[in-house]
């Protein structure tokens, strides 16, 4: 195995990984923003506000696009079992 196909797989992965975690970070990132805002405008300084609505954002997120990150990491991981041949030369 050589170098040139370990950065080839590290790179896919890492890419994966990206792809995969964008979805749900960036969506709790608008969540805690527009929670941020409204705290700010109402001068409601509750901890506890911006966890509810993150949380269910995440959920809807998951409930949505979950199928498609669960197929994306389903595929990368035939394609490393489909050529463990060519990684254990």
């Amino acid at each position: 195995m050589s170098v040139d196909v370990v950065v080839d797989v590290m790179r896919d992965a890492l890419f994966l990984v990206l792809k995969t975690a964008a979805p749900p970070l960036i969506i709790s990132l608008v969540i805690g923003l527009i929670v941020s805002v409204f705290q700010t405008v109402t001068s409601i300084q509750e901890q506890t506000l911006t966890f509810v609505p993150k949380m269910v954002g995440m959920f809807l997120t998951l409930m949505i696009i979950g199928h498609w990150m669960l197929n994306g990491m389903t595929t990368f991981m035939e394609d490393l079992w489909s050529n463990f041949s060519l990684y254990i030369r």
